[in-house]
């Protein structure tokens, strides 16, 4: 067995037994190489193989870390990004980085409540999100901080919704995204745009941008009878 296939089984087999979870970070190129006394580019091959293969993320400047499975969410339902992250594993949390009432909304009823912030599952950016709240359609919203709970978790508990309306693409990360996401700037991802309304009026409007290899939607149907 030569050595770059034994590290990327050495390190297959950490990561498939549990031992080294999702976003624990891979010993550097260094460290490996002083452990198996190998050449860089070896190391780099490895990884690059495990790369390839889904099994690792390599971060620009900051390491190689085990990857995060991706999420599958059915086309026709509304997640919650926290339940979806803590049932398979992950640890959960919201970093708000701002909120304000917005009078002037472009289509879309004002006042408004704007909240921008970022999803992460066991530290790593998971997906950026900046919504929209009717405050007429949920006068509750004005009063709630958003700094400890995601507003999807919130309105999700708080208000039903009735209808709902998707809009799915691939779009690329801009070099702010890129940033607040931990990619490279242009780096391929998901943008996921909703509109949710409960009896014909909106209640909120959200943009959440995925990392392209973290998440995906899916959708069962059967032909009409």
């Amino acid at each position: 067995m030569t050595v770059e296939a034994r590290i990327r089984q050495e390190i297959e087999a950490r990561i498939y037994s549990g031992e080294w979870k999702p976003g624990h970070r891979i010993p550097f190129e260094h460290e490996l190489v002083a452990a198996y006394g190998c050449s860089r580019a070896t190391v780099s091959k490895a990884l690059s193989s495990l790369s390839n293969a889904g099994l690792i993320e390599r971060r620009r400047k900051a390491g190689s870390f085990v990857a995060h499975p991706q999420v599958h969410s059915a086309v026709l339902e509304v997640p919650d990004l926290a339940q979806v992250i803590a049932a398979r594993g992950g640890d959960y949390r919201w970093s708000l980085m701002n909120r304000r009432v917005e009078t002037v909304v472009a289509d879309f009823p004002s006042p408004a409540l704007r909240i921008d912030g970022l999803h992460l599952e066991s530290g790593a950016p998971f997906a950026l999100e900046q919504r929209l709240i009717s405050l007429g359609a949920v006068p509750g919203a004005a009063d709630e901080s958003f700094a400890a709970e995601a507003p999807g978790t919130w309105l999700l508990q708080h208000v039903p919704w009735t209808s709902a309306r998707h809009r799915i693409r691939a779009t690329e990360a801009d070099r702010a995204e890129a940033r607040m996401l931990d990619l490279r700037p242009r780096t391929a991802c998901l943008e996921l745009l909703r509109t949710t309304w409960r009896n014909g009026a909106p209640v909120t409007r959200v943009r959440q941008l995925f990392p392209g290899d973290r998440f995906d939607l899916i959708a069962e149907f059967k032909p009409d009878a």
